[in-house]
């Protein structure tokens, strides 16, 4: 468990090693006494001591293998010159990965990429619960990706009965990931700010079959709207001319007006009128 440890202020022991290295210098050199590097082997030790932490940034000590602490505060310190130190960034940071092929839940294969932000919040997991936190980062982000890609489907063209897809899933696919995610890095002491997808599109062995499949389905829903709509068209027609007593027409006259009429409403070109002058049976 993380512990916050307290550090000793490093400017009076800078002051300390400057003052034993020089004043051993000065007396070696005038009295020529050898027992005076004794004086400049103490201040060099206690240099070793001194350590900067930067703002947003962590030192981790240990002691001959035990854990000693974390430093979280920023400024100049004198520690334990035994203390072995390692520093842990606390900032956030990005990790924008390439995207990967998977299979969806329906076994397309995909071409899918996230982007995370993420920090440390626990620095002894960091440092001790994982051989190398931040390759750990990558590679259960990827873990996560792939685990999510095979919960949904990319879209409902196979699945007309899935509430959710990839494509479209938006905040509630990126917060399933999310949470995955974090799960995850949490043994590593890692706190996920922001995980989403930012790069989707079926693999480029299936995408041609793929874009032609929406295309017909996109064209299949027009004729249905434009057959609709030429229907209904249709029908008032033929109750305004009943209604208004303009024409008396028996069935096959209404057979041929209704086939003429849907041909010029459901055709992709502008129809070519024929003109007839003389009486409807000619």
């Amino acid at each position: 468990m993380e512990k916050e440890t307290k550090p000793y202020s490093g400017y009076p022991y800078l002051l300390l090693a400057l003052l034993l290295v020089i004043g051993a210098i000065v007396m070696l050199v005038t009295t020529s006494n050898p027992w005076w590097t004794v004086g400049i082997l103490v201040g060099v030790f206690i240099s070793i001591g001194l350590q900067v932490v930067n703002p947003n940034q962590s030192c981790v000590l240990t002691l001959f293998g035990k854990y000693a602490g974390t430093i979280k505060s920023n400024g100049f310190f004198w520690v334990n010159p035994f203390y072995m130190r390692k520093l842990i960034s606390l900032r956030a940071r990005n990790f924008d990965g390439e995207a990967i092929k998977v299979n969806d839940k329906i076994g397309n294969p995909i071409m899918i990429g996230l982007v995370l932000v993420w920090k440390v919040s626990d620095t002894f997991k960091a440092a001790f619960a994982v051989d190398d936190y931040e390759h750990f980062v990558v590679v259960q982000s990827e873990a996560a990706l792939r685990k999510l890609a095979g919960l949904y489907p990319y879209d409902n063209f196979d699945d007309e009965d899935a509430e959710i897809t990839l494509r479209a899933g938006g905040h509630e696919v990126n917060h399933q990931l999310e949470r995955e995610i974090a799960e995850r890095l949490h043994l590593a002491g890692v706190e996920v700010i922001e995980a989403r997808i930012n790069y989707i599109a079926y693999a480029q062995e299936i995408a041609q079959a793929m874009l032609k499949r929406q295309q017909a389905t996109a064209i299949i829903a027009a004729r249905y709207k434009i057959v609709e709509g030429a229907v209904s068209m249709v029908e008032m027609a033929l109750e305004q001319l009943s209604d208004k007593k303009i024409v008396e027409l028996d069935e096959d006259k209404k057979a041929t007006m209704v086939s003429n009429l849907m041909v010029v409403l459901c055709s992709d070109k502008e129809a070519t009128p024929v003109l007839n002058t003389g009486s409807l049976y000619q």
